[in-house]
């Protein structure tokens, strides 16, 4: 395993990581209303502050979340070469890892937001990783099957949303008062009440999850991340996937009505996450982004950290036990408050790697499960 396929993995997991928040932030800057993530009810999009959100959109709704969900499923299996190498039991230790990932995930979800994916990324981890141990042949089959099966009904809902069996629409929002005046306990209380309301998704999602979890373990095991002129000629043809189909597929996002939110997010978004795999794999040749290139990376060797303390920061800054600003700016000055965490995130993520190698929550729950796997 060379340094330089180490390196793109790190780099693409950190753009990962920030480009979920190009996401979260609209929920955060309007209050949880999810509508503003959506096209149901919204028909103009040639007003400048709906276009601007929905450029970014476009770019991160779905993608960056399908490429971390891809990433996921590659650093799985680079643990599970590792235990392969060292002759240690699978999944073994790595169980560990995985259950203090759905801890940390359910201490987010309850602390910081309600829509955490460190969760369904732990449950989804759990299956993969007996899966591993099967074979190829059987992991092919299991990645067709449940990609499959979660295409069909991805597909049905967008056929009933066309002919209008499906409705689409989120209806009106009355929680805006909870994250506007609401205390931080208050938010704290709403989330455990409605535990499987706000999981619904991360229960939906988990067939998703798994197919692009295997498909990142096979992209780690055909070379595509390699420096060699097979890895550059895969990562060539993945940068066209996203080009000539995954673009065009999610450009629907801006046909109003809500019929195509869910397929764009669900079924479209991890095609041009593919594409967003080649782009990087052909930027970072480019020595003279070299200080970007870092950045991303050391994001990327403490994504927990920095998935954590981003949403936190958001908190923060839009919630009413805050800065109070949710509900109160432009797409223009969220967009700018977007950079402006990821600017933070990029120093933070530098110190961090130079003081502990590591972030402080990846610290930590090393520390854990060298503790319990004792």
């Amino acid at each position: 395993m060379t340094s330089e396929r180490l390196r793109l993995i790190d780099i693409l997991r950190g753009f990962a990581v920030l480009g979920t928040l190009g996401t979260n932030i609209w929920i955060f800057a309007y209050l949880g209303d999810l509508s503003y993530i959506t096209t149901a009810n919204f028909t103009e999009w040639w007003v400048l502050e709906d276009f601007l959100r929905m450029v970014v959109l476009f770019i991160v709704n779905g993608k960056l979340l399908g490429l971390l969900t891809i990433m996921f499923g590659v650093g799985l299996e680079m643990k599970y070469q590792q235990a392969i190498r060292k002759g240690n039991a699978w999944p073994g230790v790595y169980i560990w890892t995985l259950l203090f990932l759905l801890l940390e995930g359910f201490i987010h979800f309850t602390l910081v937001m309600e829509y955490d994916i460190l969760m369904s990324y732990a449950v989804t981890g759990l299956i993969v990783a007996l899966v591993l141990k099967r074979g190829d042949t059987f992991i092919k089959k299991i990645m067709i099957g449940v990609g499959s099966f979660h295409a069909i009904i991805v597909l049905l809902i967008l056929v009933g949303a066309l002919v209008g069996v499906v409705n689409m629409s989120l209806g009106s929002y009355e929680g805006a008062a909870l994250y506007e005046s609401g205390t931080w306990l208050k938010q704290v209380e709403n989330r455990l009440f409605n535990f499987v309301y706000y999981r619904l998704e991360a229960i939906l999602i988990v067939p998703m999850n798994i197919c692009l979890f295997l498909l990142g373990v096979f992209l780690m095991r055909s070379g595509v991340f390699s420096k060699t002129e097979k890895g550059k000629s895969q990562r060539k043809k993945l940068f066209q996937i996203g080009m000539y189909i995954g673009v065009p597929l999610n450009l629907l996002i801006f046909i109003p009505g809500g019929a195509f939110d869910l397929p764009v997010r669900y079924l479209f978004a991890p095609i041009m996450s593919l594409g967003y795999i080649g782009l990087f794999g052909i930027l970072i040749e480019y020595r003279k982004f070299e200080w970007l290139w870092s950045r991303f990376e050391e994001v990327g060797k403490m994504s927990l950290s920095c998935y954590v303390s981003q949403n936190l920061i958001a908190s923060i800054v839009f919630y009413g036990w805050g800065l109070g600003l949710g509900g109160k700016l432009g797409s223009l000055s969220i967009i700018t408050i977007w950079l402006s965490i990821t600017l933070f995130q990029f120093l933070f993520a530098y110190f961090c790697i130079r003081k502990l190698h590591t972030g402080p929550l990846e610290w930590m729950r090393r520390k854990a499960v060298a503790i319990v796997s004792k």
